[in-house]
């Protein structure tokens, strides 16, 4: 069971993989100082993906405990926490009970709280690149590959009825193993929605390729399963097919990005929209933010523009 050293002063986690080599760790002490949080630190937890239920368990209850542990953003283990821990939050948001998962952990008056961001951040990342009305005039389907938090949160704001017929005409959910896969098409029977899904078990890259070359023109295509960041490649081939005119996210913004690499081979023969996961970074670390430290920050306007800059400037994006 992993063991952790009290924290010596107020301190930030982030749960992941290769914390260390995440931008935040560059980004957060400016946004701190920015923002006024004071004299705070942040620290990365690195587990494997799938980790044991003992590790889990000994994060949280370290963070629960620890008087000096703020709270902590999940990355990457966002289901895997919550199934092994969630009897030891003491309050979870509407989100994370729905949909079972955890990426941000926040603690007040003696609480360990629960929380699911990725329901906003992902939504306020969407509408910032996918044009308005662009599901209602094309009649773009939306393929996800990875069955994990990111792709229940995206999917989920895509669903709502609030946009009327702005919504996809299909949705495809990849994913090498099938629990993931049962997991989220509860979720999506939960919810109610109208709109058709289907649940493709796909353990090679051959396999997204297959579903890939079904999607219709305009298609939004998704790479929501951590190849390129957390582990090298990408889940499609080079032979891989992107219909004409899709937009093509990649939720990663580091890393080798095979993914990123793949649509920009086919950018002008298909007439692709690209996009990284940047402005997915940026929204969702400040909404975690905003909820440890309890701080109010803007989703758009000067102050999240400058926000934005303070970030691309410490990482050498700008």
């Amino acid at each position: 069971m992993m063991q952790f050293a009290p924290a010596q002063k107020p301190t930030f986690y982030f749960i992941g993989v290769t914390t260390g080599a995440s931008s935040i760790m560059k980004v957060f002490p400016q946004w701190a100082e920015y923002l006024g949080l004071g004299d705070v630190a942040i620290k990365g937890i690195d587990l494997v993906p799938h980790d044991s239920v003992e590790n889990y368990r000994a994060v949280v209850d370290f963070i629960k405990n620890d008087p000096l542990s703020l709270g902590a953003l999940v990355t990457t283990h966002k289901l895997d926490l919550f199934q092994a821990a969630h009897d030891m939050f003491d309050v979870i948001d509407a989100h994370a009970e729905l949909m079972a998962e955890t990426s941000c952990l926040s603690k007040r008056d003696g609480t360990l709280i629960c929380h699911a961001k990725d329901p906003i951040s992902s939504g306020l990342s969407i509408d910032g690149f996918v044009p308005d009305g662009h599901f209602a005039k094309t009649g773009a389907e939306v393929m996800s590959i990875g069955a994990g938090g990111s792709t229940i949160a995206l999917t989920w704001h895509l669903m709502q009825e609030s946009r009327g017929a702005d919504r996809p005409s299909k949705i495809y959910v990849t994913n090498r193993s099938q629990p993931r896969l049962d997991h989220i098409r509860d979720i999506h029977e939960r919810l109610g929605s109208d709109i058709a899904c289907e649940y493709i078990l796909a353990p090679t890259a051959q396999d997204n390729d297959r579903v890939l070359g079904m999607l219709k023109p305009g298609s939004l295509v998704i790479n929501a399963t951590g190849l390129g960041k957390d582990a090298p490649g990408s889940p499609l081939t080079f032979a891989g097919d992107f219909p004409q005119r899709a937009i093509v996210w990649e939720l990663n913004y580091r890393g080798d990005l095979v993914f990123l690499d793949q649509a920009k081979a086919q950018k002008d023969a298909k007439s692709l929209q690209i996009e990284d996961g940047w402005t997915y970074f940026i929204h969702g670390w400040t909404q975690v933010i905003a909820e440890v430290f309890d701080v109010d920050i803007p989703v758009s306007g000067p102050r999240f523009d400058e926000i934005s800059r303070i970030a691309a400037q410490a990482t050498g994006r700008a």
